[in-house]
């Protein structure tokens, strides 16, 4: 499949095996383009790339303590393109973290464990199947 028919995800985590092992398992079981940041900073800088889901990491200060967390960067995101879909990734499973991600208009949040990536496997699609149904509704409201 050629690189423009792929979905473009964009892979964004501080904690470097972690960010290896999800690009490793995108990679195996689906047919992406995918790119990898290890700080928000890069990932905003090539928003321009127009990625079609951004995976992010909800800390991303484990590197550099002065690097925009995973908030900052999501907000940054959606003032680039409020119609980029943020998964948020975390290590922190407390629903305090999940509410706040999603008051920032993440697209959903997944706790980092042994089903991360299958839950992932299944809200990539969601993404899709969602958006389709965004535009054949604005297709349709045009026509009212």
């Amino acid at each position: 499949m050629k690189d423009e028919n792929k979905i473009k995800l964009f892979l964004v985590d501080d904690d470097a095996l972690f960010l290896k092992s999800l690009e490793i398992e995108f990679m195996e079981h689906a047919d992406f383009s995918i790119e990898t940041y290890a700080t928000g900073e890069l990932c905003v800088a090539n928003l321009s790339k127009n990625p079609d889901a951004i995976i992010l990491d909800y800390q991303l200060d484990g590197v550099d303590k002065t690097a925009m967390n995973g908030i900052e960067t999501l907000d940054k995101i959606k003032d680039f393109n409020p119609d980029i879909p943020v998964v948020m990734l975390s290590s922190q499973d407390k629903i305090e973290v999940a509410i706040k991600c999603m008051h920032h208009k993440a697209f959903d949040y997944v706790v980092k464990s042994e089903t991360a990536f299958m839950r992932l496997q299944k809200i990539i699609p969601t993404i899709f199947r969602y958006k389709k149904m965004e535009k054949e509704l604005s297709w349709y409201m045009d026509r009212m």
